[in-house]
């Protein structure tokens, strides 16, 4: 078995323009974004061990907003998961898989959860 290392992010809540309806497209909806990327890992962590030897938290969060494309209509948030996928994927050749789980705020009535998870694997 190989070892690997989950960076998580979660609960980044970004405005996204996506959806078919015609009352969903004309103005972004909120998303709520989380990520698990599996990288390779060294063999051990030490004291000193130094930040290239892991991932900046930062380049995750910057992959599900700011590295999202202002002004793009996504019809469907599988699109949006495939765009931050890319973007890690892109980002840092030691990604493995990435995990993207958005849920769609504007349409929960009582507090519940709709969306999607995408599992993606470097191929």
């Amino acid at each position: 078995m190989t070892d690997r290392l989950q960076l998580e992010v979660h609960d980044i809540e970004v405005p996204i323009l996506t959806g078919i309806y015609s009352e969903e497209t004309h103005l972004p909806q909120p998303l709520r974004i989380s990520l698990t990327v599996d990288m390779r890992c060294p063999d051990r962590f030490t004291p000193d061990t130094p930040l290239s030897a892991s991932k900046n938290y930062l380049d995750l969060k910057h992959a599900a907003s700011t590295a999202l494309p202002a002004g793009v209509h996504f019809t469907l948030v599988e699109a949006v998961a495939e765009h931050i996928c890319d973007t890690l994927f892109l980002q840092d050749e030691r990604v493995l898989a990435v995990t993207v789980k958005i849920v769609k705020l504007a349409i929960a009535e009582a507090g519940e959860s709709i969306g999607i998870t995408l599992i993606r694997h470097r191929r």
